[in-house]
């Protein structure tokens, strides 16, 4: 049986429950492997696919990442999949919260998991803009890829990639990740996507609610309390090869990191790696 097919009354309980008339969500599709479910929802918008629709991919061999990094998951392990989102309401030039809106949406999704027979939640928080880290080591367990594609005779479309690490065994594991199982905590992966579904919708409500003012929706300072990379000294990798060190101050309206160099000056980042170099 392959991968992900064990559960197949799980995953489509979920389609039953997420997707309308049900739920929030115009389509929710499970595939057994892709090359990268963002490609396929890319070309999936510009073909006229609805807002709000999900694609999941058991087994996922060309996923990409940030500044085109390239990764494969491991088949039934972690939770691939990509939402196609078409927020006419927020205007485009502020749509590069969509994958901060992600972040925050995964991390308040895991804040009430448990490790079994603990009274401990799980530690979950962001660094900027979109990793979410887990565990008081706080490891990789989850990263986000957005983009701005065609979206058909409606306009641009925004489609945002999430991969979370949920039973990968830890001798498995990258250097610096984790995996939900790392952390003792048991939970399958519809369940998980069904957390997080719930979670990102409601979200994307208020956000779009707001015209796309992410402090009037309660965003900023959701993800202001949640993001681990505030306060810490932080070297981050700009375009063009250029490299800025200094402290992690404060996140603007628009979602931009800005950092305080050793001379007082105020740096506001829109786009870069970020490394924690270490904590205040």
């Amino acid at each position: 049986m392959q991968p992900g097919l064990r559960d197949a009354a799980a995953w489509a309980a979920l389609q039953t429950t997420a997707v309308a008339p049900t739920g929030p969500w115009a389509r929710l599709d499970v595939v057994d492997a892709t090359g990268s479910t963002n490609a396929d929802l890319a070309a999936a918008a510009a073909d006229g696919a609805p807002d709000r629709t999900v694609l999941v991919a058991h087994h996922q061999q060309a996923g990409r990442g940030r500044r085109e990094r390239t990764w494969e998951s491991g088949a039934g392990e972690g939770l691939t999949f990509s939402v196609l989102l078409r927020p006419t309401q927020v205007p485009a030039a502020q749509w590069g919260w969509a994958p901060l809106l992600a972040g925050l949406a995964l991390v308040v999704a895991m804040e009430d998991y448990r490790a079994p027979a603990s009274v401990a939640t799980l530690e979950a928080a962001l660094k900027w803009p979109n990793d979410l880290l887990l565990g008081p080591d706080q490891r990789k367990g989850a990263g986000i890829l957005a983009e701005v594609v065609p979206g058909g005779p409606e306009g641009n479309a925004l489609v945002v990639g999430i991969g979370i690490n949920v039973s990968t065994p830890e001798a498995e594991l990258p250097e610096g990740g984790t995996s939900l199982l790392a952390q003792s905590v048991r939970r399958t992966r519809p369940d998980v996507l069904g957390d997080v579904l719930a979670v990102l919708a409601s979200l994307d409500d208020d956000w779009r609610a707001a015209r796309g003012d992410a402090a009037r929706a309660g965003l900023l300072e959701g993800y202001r309390r949640r993001c681990a990379t505030l306060g810490r000294e932080v070297r981050v990798s700009l375009p063009g090869d250029r490299e800025l060190l200094g402290t992690a101050e404060d996140l603007d309206d628009d979602g931009r990191l800005v950092v305080r160099d050793a001379d007082g000056g105020h740096t506001t980042v829109s786009a870069g790696d970020v490394v924690h170099v270490r904590a205040v």
